[in-house]
């Protein structure tokens, strides 16, 4: 039996030193140009459009760490851009690890 591959990659805001990564905001300008990359269908722009990030690279806080959790899909979509936010993540010496973001269990009735 084969282990199926890893939907998403977290690209964490820690060094593999153990240092917290800066500026601040990195996660939020990484994910930010990644921003155009978007599921067929879907557009940034037009009436009433607003700034939002892409389902494939999107800024999380996880266990008070700043990452970036992107989805693999990207690599079909456009090859350039997961070669650049993993090149990020190397020539920053980011933590790199590949996983499932599980959805969160529904709340159980009457809690």
């Amino acid at each position: 039996m084969t282990t199926p591959k890893p939907r998403e990659v977290f690209i964490q805001g820690l060094t593999k030193d153990g240092r917290t990564f800066r500026p601040s905001d990195w996660a939020e300008r990484l994910a930010g140009a990644m921003s155009c990359f978007r599921p067929g269908g879907t557009t940034a722009g037009g009436p009433g459009a607003f700034i939002g990030y892409s389902p494939y690279c999107v800024p999380r806080v996880i266990n008070g760490v700043k990452c970036v959790i992107v989805n693999e899909a990207l690599r079909d979509i456009e090859i350039m851009a997961w070669d650049f936010v993993m090149n990020f993540a190397r020539d920053n010496e980011l933590q790199v690890t590949e996983a499932c973001l599980l959805p969160e269990a529904p709340p159980k009735p009457g809690a």
